[in-house]
């Protein structure tokens, strides 16, 4: 689960990490009071204005700007709340912005310049280890910086059973170069940090940038948070954070009854029991000269109903020019499976595309038999290769 920035800081500050301090506004009038209560309890006298998506590099799409007084923090907020904004990371109709967060300024004058870092915490797959990435090369894009400086990236594999050790967050601020005060505020900045991810079940935190102030503290200025969905139910406070707005439509609506349903691009719709024959179902799609419309696992209980929601979900795309049904009957009867898509193909009515059904396993000759006997539009096969040529056909 994905959250917005200032939730993002609100759990890292529940921990102890520095932040830079906002306030979330739905207007441009709440903006210009939030940036009121943040002179009245900082002293800063510009703000930040940030909209509240789910992606990057919001700074280059018009996201993220400064405001040098109240008027341009009303301005910049009207300017921002109630646009699509389009970033890298977003489709190219870009993401509605509902809301803003308004920030303290934090690139004040002092004795030194500020300066800024690029750090994250997540699982390393390769061997189980929680890993912190950091680069002196923060602001940037860390996928270019990867690409052109790699030796400016550092990593720091923690060992779960010990969790971070101090020599570890020492050597971080070392690997940055920083001393005096700026050292030890960077090896308590990286020990929360550290915390707030392990005690939240976090898959990801990333914060780009941290921020060394001209007075030496350190800072997070930005936060990207996902969450780890299983986890949730031990955070019902975090759950609480989920913004719907910011999710696929579809997903949202499978979630709801129980789907494991990711939205893609393609024109063959899926419908699958069990993630590994839906991932071998769309390699499937994509031999046959298709490209998969969807990933989509019914599970172990595919009953009318389930069944149903699936097409519904699958017929709402208007990319789909046809659906290949593929169940493989071990704990779900292959009868069961082809009595549900009948009556939800009667249910649904009229459909526009033509389906594909391979039923395997339990009771599969009783279900052909189902099918064939229906007079409904649907074609009945058995091997893979079979289904791979029919969808070859329906769309050619």
């Amino acid at each position: 689960m994905n959250l917005h920035e200032y939730q993002g800081k609100e759990i890292l500050n529940s921990f102890g990490v520095e932040i830079q301090r906002g306030i979330v506004a739905q207007t441009p009038a709440e903006a210009v009071e939030a940036a009121k209560k943040l002179t009245e309890e900082t002293g800063t006298g510009w703000h930040v204005i940030k909209a509240q998506v789910h992606a990057g590099g919001r700074g280059k799409g018009g996201g993220v700007k400064l405001a040098k007084n109240l008027q341009e923090v009303e301005q910049i907020a009207g300017d921002i709340i109630g646009m699509n904004l389009i970033t890298p990371q977003t489709s190219a109709e870009g993401k509605k912005v509902h809301q803003v967060l308004v920030t303290e300024d934090v690139y004040y004058p002092g004795d030194s310049e500020p300066e800024e870092y690029y750090m994250s915490v997540l699982l390393n797959r390769a061997n189980g280890k929680n890993m912190i990435m950091y680069s002196t090369e923060g602001g940037m894009d860390i996928e270019k910086v990867a690409e052109d400086t790699p030796h400016l990236i550092f990593h720091e594999e923690i060992d779960p059973s010990l969790g971070l050790m101090g020599f570890q967050a020492r050597k971080i601020a070392f690997n940055l170069g920083l001393s005096g005060k700026a050292f030890k505020e960077m090896t308590k900045f990286v020990s929360a940090l550290y915390k707030a991810y392990t005690n939240s079940d976090s898959s990801l935190f990333e914060i780009n940038p941290v921020l060394k102030t001209s007075d030496d503290k350190i800072i997070a200025v930005d936060a990207k948070v996902t969450l780890d969905d299983n986890a949730l139910f031990r955070h019902k406070d975090y759950e609480a954070m989920r913004d719907i707005r910011e999710e696929n439509e579809a997903e949202v609506e499978a979630k709801a009854v129980g789907l494991n349903y990711v939205d893609l691009d393609g024109n063959v719709g899926c419908m699958v029991n069990g993630a590994g024959l839906a991932m071998a179902t769309m390699d499937l799609i994509k031999q046959a000269g298709g490209e998969p419309a969807n990933f989509l696992d019914v599970g172990g209980t595919a009953d009318a109903e389930r069944v149903e929601a699936a097409f519904n979900l699958i017929l709402k795309d208007p990319n789909v020019k046809a659906i290949l049904v593929n169940i493989f009957g071990g704990i779900v009867r292959c009868d069961r499976v082809a009595q549900g898509i009948v009556d939800a193909y009667k249910s649904i009515g009229t459909v526009r595309v033509p389906i594909i059904v391979r039923l395997q396993g339990t009771n599969a000759d009783i279900a052909k038999k189902l099918i064939d006997d229906s007079g409904l539009d649907v074609h009945s096969v058995i091997e893979f290769q079979e289904a791979a040529d029919k969808v070859q056909e329906v769309l050619s």
